[in-house]
């Protein structure tokens, strides 16, 4: 007979035994985490404030920014507190809550990239229907869809998996709680939940980088085959190249993730992966785009801290007169 006890906690992987490391890795993930929240969390303060910011290609950007705070925040703190302590502990509740949003912001982070290769697409192949098609208030509706329905497919993973019988162990292999490592551990019949993993979460995968991808050849088809500049080709990857960076960094890591293992050298990669995913690549994201638009984002940036300089002096200058 099956032991279906009641888990109320997990034991997750440690990232080394080596005790004098530890250290060295939370500061690693805290300078990587500071990082993340400095560098996104300028991008959406600019964003916001500056009007000549306020266009779909920003509008999302500045969403891929929160999403990147979300995302890090939801492994990274528990991550570093668990090289620090002696046992990598998580309560049941709280491995079902990163399991699903992880999902979560994972797939609307999916979904904000097809969206911004969309954009892309129409900006340089019907740019004159560019204002009518992507107007604020399709931008608003688009990025809402996402990341409302990423919220139910989340739900989905983590209802699912919540419901499951853990008997095997209360070992996760893995430094953080997922639905793969986790349907290692269940008990019964678990073939609903890996359908989940390998149909459902795959082909929305797929269907989102494809749906990118495609918008990258159309653009390029478009410039070679109606504009026929080498020039005007050169300036339109100009622009898409931060996207196409972030678009390949993304994807290249969740393939890793679910592709399925074949030997234990693939099982190191998935799990090394797992981490440049959640601790590096929300990181990279802010800088990789701050440095294609460098000038946009530093005048901007130059403009938000001039008007709040102006405000503090003007509001001091009141301050004083009314003093007098």
């Amino acid at each position: 007979m099956e032991n279906n006890t009641v888990v109320k906690e997990f034991l997750l992987l440690e990232l080394t035994y080596v005790q004098e490391l530890q250290p060295v890795i939370f500061m690693v993930f805290l300078i990587l985490y500071v990082i993340n929240l400095l560098g996104n969390g300028v991008i959406l303060v600019v964003v916001i404030s500056e009007p000549r910011l306020h266009s779909p290609m920003y509008f999302f950007l500045g969403n891929l920014s929160c999403l990147d705070i979300c995302c890090a925040s939801v492994t990274l703190p528990k991550l570093m507190s668990n090289v620090l302590s002696r046992q990598s502990i998580i309560s049941f509740l709280g491995c079902i809550t990163q399991l699903h949003f992880f999902h979560f912001l994972g797939c609307t982070e999916a979904f904000l990239l097809t969206l911004m290769g969309f954009d892309r697409f129409i900006a340089i192949c019907n740019p004159l229907r560019y204002p009518l098609i992507m107007n604020s208030q399709v931008c608003v509706l688009m990025a809402a869809v996402a990341w409302v329905s990423s919220f139910f497919y989340g739900l989905m993973h983590s209802v699912m998996t919540a419901h499951l019988n853990f008997c095997h162990s209360q070992k996760v292999s893995y430094y953080f709680c997922d639905v793969k490592p986790l349907l290692e551990l269940a008990c019964g019949d678990t073939k609903i939940n890996r359908w989940l993993v390998s149909v459902v979460t795959c082909s929305l995968t797929m269907a989102a980088c494809f749906l990118t991808v495609l918008s990258y050849f159309y653009i390029i088809g478009f410039l070679l085959l109606k504009s026929r500049s080498c020039n005007a080709l050169r300036k339109a990857m100009s622009t898409c190249a931060s996207h196409f960076m972030v678009v390949s960094l993304f994807y290249g890591t969740v393939g890793l993730n679910y592709i399925p293992p074949t030997s234990a050298e693939s099982i190191i990669q998935e799990k090394f992966a797992g981490i440049i995913h959640t601790t590096v690549i929300p990181v990279l994201n802010p800088l990789i785009y701050t440095l294609r638009n460098k000038e946009v984002i530093m005048l901007a940036l130059k403009r938000v801290f001039q008007r709040k300089f102006l405000l503090k002096f003007s509001l001091r200058r009141k301050s004083f007169a009314t003093f007098k």
